[in-house]
């Protein structure tokens, strides 16, 4: 268990660092989240450019905001919760412009190939197709994995509001699959 307290320690110690100005500790911080950042807004947003640019903005808002951060653990929640509600604001916004098909494929290797393809685009569709608020909650529950209660608190909302989204959104998905 030590270890990972000198872990958390070194990582609070490269916070302390960036705050006091300094660059390298701060592209640390950057390279060690960058792709839980993009990851999330690739996710949500399926497009590339516009995953590109959210988490652009999110850790430039970081650089801004370092000095209230109070360990390294806030600086990881602190992200998932700015790209999440960067997100849903992104996905509310009105489409501006139209994006080339091949700039939402993903890259080589970059996500694993699913058992049916067919299957998996689909899905992906139906997942589009959520409100940008369900659509997030279910891209926090099932990419990154995370705990309704833990969804709350990256959201802001209540747990309740939460497993209501993931019922409503786990049948529209089911009702899309079965049409």
């Amino acid at each position: 268990m030590r270890g990972a307290l000198a872990v958390a320690e070194d990582w609070n110690q490269t916070l302390a660092r960036a705050q006091d100005g300094d660059p390298a500790a701060f592209a640390t911080f950057v390279r060690h989240h960058q792709a839980m950042v993009f990851s999330l807004a690739l996710h949500a947003l399926r497009s590339r450019p516009a995953a590109e640019d959210l988490a652009q903005e999110v850790f430039v808002e970081l650089y801004r905001n370092l000095a209230r951060l109070e360990s390294a653990a806030h600086v990881a929640a602190w992200l998932r919760r700015v790209t999440s509600h960067r997100c849903i604001d992104e996905l509310r916004r009105p489409r501006r412009r139209l994006e080339v098909f091949t700039a939402v494929l993903p890259d080589r290797g970059e996500m694993p190939v699913p058992p049916e393809p067919f299957l998996a685009g689909r899905l992906r569709r139906l997942v589009g197709e959520l409100t940008p608020v369900a659509r997030m909650v279910v891209v926090l529950r099932y990419q990154e994995e995370l705990e309704p209660s833990e969804i709350a608190d990256v959201l802001e909302m209540s747990i309740n509001t939460v497993k209501s989204h993931l019922r409503r959104s786990l049948a529209a998905l089911r009702k899309g699959l079965e049409a």
